[in-house]
């Protein structure tokens, strides 16, 4: 069995219930992945109120992945090479918490988004729990709309949510994302249809890109 399968086999073995049971319906519908993003627990505020986040490190084929989460759902995806590093960018994201390392708590975000990683096109059936300013949420939500194997520009992105004149903002809303790939921040790009930038790296946008289209 391809290496990639294998992934997200193993992250679908451990699975909550609840969630194999949204797999389920979500197969048996027909409809595409993305149909779904409505149904999937999302909580989100500009507050900043807990005081721990539980993380976990494990490799992926885009290198090495930080989840972290909280009451409420995943706060972090984080891709990199390092640990220490990536340790530091989930502390500077949110200093007013403790990080504390627990494998077995992040079992499940972890192994899901590894898997996620691996085979894009399953649905997302994590709870998100992102926190940023009123703006920045409305364009992670419009990121979560488009759908695998299609990007957009930032340009674009700034007309969907309303707000026509403020593609840097959209830009900089991106940069600021917390969670990678779920998130799909990488599906935006320049308005001539370049690659641009990307907080985890461009050969990692270029990967994503190229695995979704396929």
């Amino acid at each position: 069995m391809p290496f990639k399968q294998q992934i997200a086999l193993a992250a679908l073995r451990i699975l909550r219930p609840s969630a194999r049971r949204y797999l389920r319906k979500q197969r048996s519908s027909g409809k595409p992945p993305w149909a779904y993003r409505g149904t999937v627990p999302h909580r989100s505020t500009t507050m900043n109120t807990e005081t721990r986040l539980y993380y976990a490190l494990g490799p992926c084929d885009l290198g090495l992945l930080l989840v972290a989460q909280g009451e409420h759902g995943a706060r972090a995806i984080l891709l990199g090479d390092d640990g220490d590093s990536l340790l530091r960018d989930l502390r500077a994201r949110f200093p007013m918490a403790t990080p504390l390392r627990d494998d077995a708590a992040c079992a499940t975000l972890l192994g899901w988004v590894a898997g996620f990683i691996a085979a894009p096109a399953q649905p997302l059936a994590i709870a998100l729990d992102p926190r940023g300013t009123p703006f920045q949420l409305r364009v992670w939500q419009a990121l979560r709309e488009i759908p695998p194997g299609q990007t957009a520009s930032y340009g674009e992105i700034a007309r969907r949510i309303g707000a026509p004149t403020a593609a840097r903002a959209v830009a900089a809303a991106c940069a600021a994302n917390p969670l990678a790939v779920v998130i799909p921040c990488h599906r935006v790009v320049r308005g001539d249809g370049g690659l641009s930038g990307y907080r985890w790296g461009a050969a990692r946008k270029r990967a994503l890109l190229a695995r979704e289209a396929a």
